[in-house]
Parts: structure tokens; C-alpha cells; sequence
């Protein structure tokens, strides 16, 4: 099982402060889960309310953080889109209402707890306050995932995706 209850607040409290670091070193982990294909591997940390991403293949090395923290790693803040040399990242910034917020959270819950590749934290006073992240090794070479932040707010609250992909 990689759901993971934390009894932690988070850090991470607003997606609008969001940022993307990639190469940067990655702060220590609330929760991981490491993927293996040979040599190979990837590994998805939950941080608070937020992700890191270090993927290993064909002997090249990627980090990606997407936290409040990651503007003062380097980085910017967060993009619609990015790439360079072999990665690409794309993000997703929605406002929805409680029913979507709520039916997305359990669908995480349930993909964390029943299907391998898959990773999710979650933190105390709502819910629906998670963070979950998934991978898959691409036939090519490389590693795509993708992140989920939820955000709950008083009616509703935001949804950040994340969809990258890295071919060394």
C-alpha cells in the first residue's frame, strides 16, 4: 500500500505559490516510493502538499520539484509548460467545486492503495488535502509521471496536475 496518512501540517498551503526547480537537490521526503526497471529507476517523493521526482536512465540523472520552496532552490514560478534537452513538464491549475475536489481525492485514495506505480500523502484537517504522484518507464528509455496537488478551500478548491516526461 502507498497511501500515506501524514500527521504533518503541510508547508505547501496555496497552489498559487507553487514553483518548478529541475537539477536542483531535493529536500528530505514525508514519503517515497522508488520504481526499479534494471539499472533504471525513478523515485516519487511527497513533500508537504507538494512533490519531488528523481529519475535515473541510461546513466543520466533528472530531478523535478514542484513546491513553495522550489523559487528559492532556483527555480520560477510554476508554468503552464517547460522543457530542455530531453524533458518536458506541463501543469494544470483548476478551481473546482467540493463534489469534483471530493470524487478526485477518493479516486487517488483508491489508485494509491490498489494500483502499483503509484504514491499519495495525505494531511489532517480536511480530506481531501493530498498530494499524489505516479510513474511509468517509457518503452523508448526514459520516465513519464504525473503529480496531482489538492488544494481544499471553503466551497471547493484548486487541482494542480503535472505531466512530465524525460528521455535522456
Amino acid at each position: 500500500m502507498t497511501l500515506h496518512v501524514l500527521d504533518i501540517e503541510s508547508r505547501d498551503v496555496t497552489a498559487e505559490a507553487l514553483g518548478l526547480v529541475v537539477n536542483a537537490e531535493t529536500p528530505l521526503p514525508l514519503a517515497e516510493l522508488t520504481i526499479t526497471h534494471g539499472d533504471d529507476r525513478v523515485t516519487l517523493a511527497v513533500l508537504g502538499a507538494s512533490h519531488a521526482v528523481t529519475a535515473s536512465a541510461a546513466g543520466s540523472r533528472i530531478t523535478e520539484q514542484v513546491s513553495c520552496d522550489a523559487i528559492r532552490a532556483g527555480g520560477r514560478p510554476l508554468p503552464v509548460s517547460d522543457s530542455a534537452s530531453g524533458y518536458r513538464f506541463d501543469s494544470t491549475t483548476d478551481t473546482v467545486d467540493r463534489t469534483h475536489l471530493e470524487q478526485t481525492a477518493d479516486w487517488l485514495r483508491r489508485q494509491a492503495t490498489e494500483v502499483d506505480g503509484w504514491i499519495c500523502g495525505t494531511f489532517p484537517g480536511d480530506h481531501t488535502a493530498l498530494t499524489a504522484l505516479t510513474a511509468t518507464r517509457e518503452h523508448s528509455g526514459g520516465w513519464a509521471w504525473q503529480t496531482w496537488h489538492l488544494y481544499p478551500g471553503d466551497k471547493g478548491g484548486v487541482i494542480v496536475k503535472t505531466r512530465s516526461r524525460w528521455q535522456p
